[in-house]
């Protein structure tokens, strides 16, 4: 896999429905209003800043000035790291801070994850659009879940939360593996 598209997968990822709106603000002199219109996800975007050749991975400058003006320095942090020491570190070797309760908690928690996410006040239909979108894959569905409450909780998303969540399902094991 291309280390430089795996960075910004991760990216895309990580970034709110605010952060991407920002972000399609800020391109508006770069970007057609049909396209930026329907960009609905970071990725979407990328692929069309790499197809204009506004980002390459020997030229991000213009994502770096993105990210510092949505102000995510720890994105630009990470995209300095990655242009300095190329694919050494690449951003999958170890997860984020956001990122290692989920990785715990898919580990811990099998075909009951819909009782914790309905637990973390995440809609039937919500769950119902993560479902279609990775169909044949549970594991999938359960990560994409958790990051979506993630981000639409933004910074009320805590790991605490999640704990309390999963004690209430009486997945004890799970939460005392986030703790640790």
């Amino acid at each position: 896999m291309d280390p430089f598209l795996t960075l910004l997968n991760s990216f895309s990822s990580r970034l709110s429905e605010g952060e991407l709106a920002s972000l399609k603000f800020l391109c508006q002199d770069k970007i057609g209003k049909r396209k930026l219109e329907s960009i609905q996800t970071a990725r979407e975007l990328f692929s069309i800043l790499i197809e204009q050749r506004l980002l390459t991975r020997h030229d991000v400058t213009f994502l770096e000035e993105l990210l510092t003006n949505i102000k995510r320095q720890d994105l630009v942090l990470q995209l300095k790291q990655f242009v300095e020491e190329g694919e050494a570190n690449a951003p999958d070797d170890e997860p984020d801070v956001h990122e290692k309760p989920i990785k715990v908690i898919c580990d811990n928690v099998g075909r009951e994850w819909k009782q914790l996410m309905r637990e973390l006040d995440f809609s039937d239909v919500q769950m119902d659009r993560v479902i279609a979108a990775n169909p044949q894959n549970l594991r999938e569905q359960f990560v994409q879940s958790l990051r979506e409450w993630q981000k639409s909780k933004g910074k009320d998303a805590k790991v605490t939360d999640l704990i309390q969540a999963l004690r209430s399902c009486k997945m004890n094991l799970a939460a005392d593996r986030v703790e640790q």
